[in-house]
């Protein structure tokens, strides 16, 4: 049952966030010399303007497809995880998620690559009409193909040094928050709270990690066009900081905070009424089942 909530909530929780992912990404792997957008309003108006509303939409198919598989590693790792520890402490949570975030990045990566791909489509040019990748499986299969394995897993180590911690500062935030603020089944403001903590959770979390993501987003887009700008993590960090200084490191955060919320809120929302509707009341004492996975790119 928890899995199936996970489901509907991470699908939720896609559709509202997805046009803020489009945005941070193009604001991430924007030429720095020659921007196309000034920020984010102004990113967001210029996609809506050039691609229409479907723009912010593209690459959507990657998240939706992978969430089904990335739900069920999150929730079996990080359950079985907490079983193995014993003990529900907010350390235990941080632990439990990270091993969670570090093994469904297996899954993430493929899935934010070929999401990074289909979202920069059109992307500085005329006619946005052109598409290189008819949708999502069909990029993974073009990448594989010209690259192999090895290129369908591009950025899988900054996925993993992303996902680890982030996972695990969302667990704890979220742990920590519930406590605090007292999640009761019978109380009225049950799931007001619960959105409250799953978005602040959400936005702490991409706040401890948004500096690699950064680094991600640059190496997944890289080699688009046939041009490869970076020998890896350390050269990458190496041009962007030379380039760009340390708002290198910032691009797309006010685009990321502003999703992280909403969705954050969506997919508890989601979860929390699935599971009143389909379990009895005692299910969800001390909201231990509404521990809900929200993948990264979906924060």
């Amino acid at each position: 049952m928890d899995f199936v909530a996970g489901c509907f909530g991470g699908a939720a929780g896609v559709l509202v966030g997805h046009p803020f992912d489009t945005v941070k990404v193009r604001l991430q792997v924007q030429n720095v010399d020659k921007p196309l957008y000034r920020g984010t309003i102004h990113c967001f108006q210029s996609i809506v303007r050039q691609e229409s509303m479907f723009g912010l939409y593209k690459g959507v198919g990657s998240p939706m497809m992978g969430l089904t598989f990335i739900n069920a590693i999150v929730f079996g790792v990080q359950g079985n995880v907490m079983r193995a520890l014993g003990t529900d402490t907010p350390v235990n949570q941080f632990m439990a998620g990270a091993a969670a975030g570090a093994i469904q990045s297996a899954i993430s990566c493929p899935m934010e690559l070929a999401k990074t791909r289909m979202q920069m489509q059109g992307m500085g040019e005329k006619d946005t009409s052109r598409k290189l990748y008819r949708n999502s499986l069909d990029c993974l299969l073009r990448i594989y193909r010209r690259e192999g394995i090895r290129g369908i897993n591009r950025g899988m180590r900054t996925t993993i040094i992303r996902e680890t911690p982030g996972f695990g500062v969302y667990f704890l935030t979220y742990d920590v928050l519930t406590r605090s603020l007292g999640c009761e089944p019978n109380d009225v403001y049950m799931i007001p709270k619960l959105l409250f903590a799953g978005g602040l959770s959400g936005m702490a979390s991409w706040m401890s990690t948004y500096p690699v993501d950064v680094i991600k987003s640059r190496l997944q887009a890289d080699g688009v066009g046939g041009v490869n700008r970076y020998n890896g993590i350390s050269d990458c960090v190496r041009q962007s900081w030379e380039r760009e200084g340390w708002r290198a490191f910032t691009r797309g955060l006010t685009s990321t905070l502003l999703r992280a919320f909403p969705v954050n809120a969506t997919t508890f929302a989601t979860v929390t009424l699935f599971l009143m509707y389909m379990r009895d009341d005692d299910s969800l004492k001390d909201c231990e089942p509404i521990q809900s996975n929200i993948q990264h790119d979906s924060l």
